[in-house]
């Protein structure tokens, strides 16, 4: 026979002491653990010292009233409530502060048996689900790969938002990863075990967009044959992402408006409001500032998105992150070849040299076409990317260093380092094809001679 594990303890506080002993050898009778109290601070004794699965409470003790210790207790442990003054009013007033379940007196011990057990089980998989949710969370890789400062300063404006119920605008070039922004305000914030719905606004014509975002009733037109929910319901409780928001109409503009405004809409075709628990992050590549300005976008709504700006770095302003990014798409593919590729000197120098007018995406596209073509070879080289070749080496002529006396080897070093700085503006990548270091060198480098 097998180990039924331990049994589960019950916390009965009860003044009546007749029903207090019923309800006590009751339960006992059916394998729980009880503990009872007569009065709240003999209850608050015991949860002194240990911890109950399950607390079952008189509403009303002769020294507290329940109403006033469930929100305490109901934060560690499931409370079901007895009580002599059974009501609709009272029941409601229970549930609300965190009672699991009401029952009335008299006792039904039948009734109360499966409540017990019904909390029992249901705190369980609430644990269990807390349990997996922390697991997924810690687990979860960052959505943002990188460790440039432009990065660090992105992360750190969304840890700022993410926590709020704030409408987030994302703005920059295309291929920047403004989506991947977006989900990380998300994962980052309370509503992250809600879902994430994306809409591409530039997708859909006017009608199209207004039934994908709202949803519509059976009926409001030709080919509606029956009630369809909209984003904005599938998004509910969690996070609504507009991607190219520039892009919709000025019905759908004003539309959009009154579900930030009031947080109502209605469907295509309805006749009733219907409430909208949603966060809105829009994103775009535009100027919406200077549209609204022109009057091409509605200003109002301009200023509704705008509550809080994330504007995202082109990739060329985040030159130590290239490498980083190339190798995480190459680790990408790995488990389809079982072939560890990595990038060859010449290959990583092309790609931190490259403007990447394209962005991550453009980064992410020839990544995949220069895993194809180098095979089996374990290290992707400059000529399988497909790059210009002008940008594979910085020019280093021209560098004059001149000193009125004889300078030391590391007198010679810094003023070679700070004449190709200034030659090259501080752009790092060309920076370190010149002086033929890593980037983490070049970094040390700047770093010691006050020049980062």
């Amino acid at each position: 026979m097998s180990d039924p594990g331990p049994r589960k303890s019950i916390l009965l506080v009860e003044d009546d002491a007749i029903l207090n002993d019923l309800v006590t050898r009751q339960l006992r009778g059916v394998g729980y653990n009880v503990n009872s109290a007569k009065r709240w601070r003999d209850a608050e004794a015991i949860l002194a010292e240990s911890e109950p699965d399950l607390v079952i409470l008189d509403m009303c003790l002769p020294d507290a009233n329940g109403a006033d210790v469930i929100p305490k207790l109901s934060e560690d442990h499931p409370v079901i409530v007895l009580t002599a003054y059974g009501s609709i009013q009272n029941a409601v007033q229970a549930i609300k502060t965190g009672a699991f379940e009401y029952l009335s007196k008299p006792v039904n011990f039948d009734e109360l048996e499966v409540e017990v057990e019904r909390a029992l089980k249901t705190a369980e998989l609430q644990r269990d689900m807390e349990f997996v949710r922390d697991r997924e969370r810690a687990g979860r890789k960052a959505l943002m790969v990188g460790e440039s400062p432009a990065l660090k300063q992105l992360i750190g404006l969304i840890d700022a938002v993410a926590p709020s119920n704030a409408t987030v605008l994302v703005q920059g070039e295309s291929g920047t990863g403004k989506e991947l922004v977006a989900r990380e305000v998300h994962e980052r914030s309370p509503r992250h075990d809600r879902n994430f719905v994306a809409l591409d606004c530039c997708t859909l014509t006017e009608n199209l967009f207004e039934s994908e975002l709202f949803g519509h009733e059976r009926g409001a037109f030709t080919g509606a044959v029956s009630q369809k929910r909209g984003l904005i319901e599938a998004a509910d409780g969690g996070t609504l992402f507009l991607d190219e928001i520039g892009e919709i109409s000025p019905v759908g503009q004003a539309k959009l408006l009154r579900v930030i405004e009031t947080r109502k809409f209605r469907r295509v075709g309805g006749v009733k409001d219907l409430e909208a628990d949603v966060r809105i992050v829009a994103a775009t590549n535009r100027d919406l500032g200077r549209q609204a300005r022109e009057g091409t976008f509605r200003p109002d709504l301009y200023y509704r998105l705008s509550a809080f700006v994330v504007q995202v770095p082109p990739l060329r302003e985040r030159r130590d992150d290239i490498a980083v990014l190339a190798r995480h798409f190459l680790s990408r593919h790995d488990f389809s070849r079982r072939v560890h590729k990595d990038l060859s000197i010449g290959a990583e120098r092309m790609l931190v040299s490259y403007d990447w007018p394209g962005n991550v995406r453009e980064l992410r596209n020839v990544m995949e076409r220069a895993i194809i073509l180098s095979g089996t070879d374990p290290l992707v080289r400059s000529r399988h990317m497909g790059l210009p070749r002008s940008v594979e080496r910085a020019d280093t002529s021209a560098v004059r260093m001149s000193f009125e006396h004889e300078p030391s080897l590391e007198e010679v070093k810094r003023q070679y380092v700070e004449s190709l700085h200034r030659k090259y503006r501080g752009h790092r990548a060309k920076l370190a094809a010149a002086l033929d270091v890593s980037e983490r060198n070049l970094y040390r480098l700047l770093k010691r001679y006050s020049l980062e």
